[in-house]
């Protein structure tokens, strides 16, 4: 329901439970919340429950199921069953897996040298293929791709991908980089300023779709799940790459330019605005 009682009503401290509400008190308040306030019933359908003598949320939950599916639809009928706590209305609750993992970003300055383009490319692989153990999956092979800034005309252009295909099906981190590092070794020229490198997971399915017997090494074995979930576990608990596979130095010059970056307000306490009233009670606070 999208009412404002939780705010209004003294003595809840501005929280309405509903689950653990006293069936007398909840009587009270449905009775009370005009039907208009049911996610579901637009200002129309507002009208037609108003003209059938059904005006508050009370009156559209003990409606007769088969009256309202009758007289409004299925889609009236289900909002009945939600009302008496029957779930019938389904929730998106897990995404679809995806078939394709990209992680790629743009240097925040010109890159020039294999090990900071390794660095790069390492970092990208471990955030995908964290992603990919997240959804429950493993791929089959591993593209890596670099470039050149197009847009500096007075730089020699430069740009190539390649395709590396995996010994078996894995989403172990350090079989990936592995794979990344050794494709992007095949690619890298020198003399040329990169601007750009990525990775993509390609062959990607679920690891219920393999049999155990195919999934027992090169970095797809027991162990390897066990040692990737406690990486995962401990980078979500203490912050991203608290553990990483390959070793990044501490001057990314390769780390996207982020000094304009838009504020986390819904992420960060840091970033939440504050606001601080100049005057009360019609008297300017101090500062």
């Amino acid at each position: 329901m999208k009412t404002q009682y939780a705010s209004e009503e003294r003595g809840i401290d501005g929280v309405c439970d509903l689950a653990s509400m006293p069936p007398s008190q909840m009587e009270a308040l449905l009775s009370t919340i005009d039907v208009s306030e049911v996610w579901g019933v637009g200002r129309q359908m507002n009208q037609h429950l108003y003209a059938a003598g059904i005006k508050t949320v009370k009156a559209l939950r003990d409606t007769p199921t088969a009256w309202l599916r009758a007289k409004f639809g299925v889609v009236m009928e289900r909002l009945g069953y939600e009302l008496r706590g029957v779930s019938c209305l389904s929730l998106e609750e897990v995404s679809v897996p995806r078939r394709q993992i990209i992680s790629s970003r743009s240097f925040g300055q010109l890159i020039y040298s294999l090990p900071e383009l390794s660095e790069s490319v390492a970092s990208y692989m471990s955030s995908a293929a964290e992603k990919l153990r997240r959804q429950n999956s493993v791929c089959n092979a591993i593209q890596v791709f670099i470039q050149t800034n197009p847009f500096r005309e007075q730089d020699k252009q430069y740009s190539n991908s390649i395709t590396v295909p995996l010994p078996n099906a894995s989403s172990d981190t350090r079989l990936l980089i592995r794979a990344a590092l050794f494709g992007l070794r095949h690619i890298y020229r020198k003399g040329y300023a990169y601007k750009k490198a990525g990775v993509i997971l390609t062959g990607i399915d679920s690891v219920a779709t393999y049999h155990e017997s195919l999934l027992t090494q090169y970095g797809a074995d027991e162990k390897s799940v066990k040692l990737m979930n406690v990486m995962d576990q401990l980078n979500q608990k203490y912050g991203r790459n608290t553990v990483s596979v390959f070793s990044v130095g501490s001057q990314k010059a390769w780390s996207m330019r982020r000094e304009i970056m838009s504020s986390c307000y819904t992420t960060k306490w840091i970033d939440v605005m504050e606001w601080t009233p100049t005057t009360l009670n019609g008297n300017e606070v101090p500062k």
